[in-house]
């Protein structure tokens, strides 16, 4: 009777051990999850960050301050990656050189093909033609030759160098607004006392204005002053807004890029 008692004892004991075990189990199971859905961002913080943009300060046509552009961040917002703009401004001034220089060789100059003289008997170095590189009027070795380089992108490396560029210059703080440009008079005065404004003083800035569509007015300017210069949207490049230390906006350019 008693090694009876201790087995059903025992087998109690087990039971209720079992019990407790699956009972903490499914606990420790829901917690777990609990934290990590507390962990992980929800839905509405990730839309507010995306929806979140960058504004730059507007100046009139007077060098007044006129509000805040917004801008996207997709395209001023993004990671520069300087390899890529390197390579970019690279293929860009490979492109605008010419190599012009051309020189002759023995097979081009003008010149008799006779043997100047004999072989042997005359007690001089052989020589065979008149045109030869080591006489006075003969060809030229290893000359400069005319030809024509060609470098290219890739369209998505030059829509992300482009996007590169214009972050690099968001990053620096070196984007600015411009509201009223299209009733300039075409005056370089007038163009000139808005950078001294809006850019400042310094002889040396340069600057970018960007339109949503070429402006004579806006060109007439702006042509007379040295380091500033004016393109359409369409037509900007990497290389254009790094060579420049500030870059300016209009509104209707910013609708054309997101385009």
């Amino acid at each position: 009777m008693p090694r009876v008692k201790k087995i059903l004892n025992t087998v109690s004991l087990r039971a209720k051990a079992k019990q407790s075990s699956s009972k903490k189990t499914p606990n420790k199971q829901a917690s777990s999850f609990e934290s990590k859905i507390a962990t992980k961002p929800t839905a509405s913080r990730n839309d507010k960050r995306r929806a979140g943009g960058l504004s730059v300060p507007v100046y009139s046509l007077a060098g007044r301050s006129s509000g805040t552009l917004s801008l996207p961040k997709e395209i001023f917002g993004g990671e520069v990656n300087k390899k890529l703009l390197a390579q970019a401004i690279r293929v860009y001034t490979a492109n605008t050189k010419t190599l012009p220089g051309n020189t002759k060789t023995r097979g081009e100059v003008e010149g008799s093909t006779a043997k100047i003289y004999n072989q042997k008997g005359t007690g001089r170095a052989r020589h065979g033609a008149i045109r030869a590189p080591i006489f006075v009027g003969g060809g030229i070795v290893f000359g400069p030759k005319y030809r024509k380089v060609r470098l290219e992108l890739p369209p998505k490396m030059k829509k992300a160098a482009l996007l590169s560029a214009l972050s690099s210059k968001m990053t620096s703080k070196a984007v600015m607004g411009l509201s009223g440009i299209e009733k300039a008079t075409g005056k370089t005065k007038e163009i000139a006392s808005l950078l001294k404004k809006v850019i400042g003083k310094e002889k040396k800035m340069s600057g970018l204005i960007v339109t949503a569509e070429k402006m004579d007015n806006v060109v007439r300017g702006v042509r007379n002053i040295p380091g500033v210069d004016t393109l359409p949207a369409n037509l900007i490049n990497a290389y254009e807004i790094v060579r420049h230390d500030m870059l300016m906006l209009t509104k209707e350019a910013v609708e054309r890029l997101k385009k």
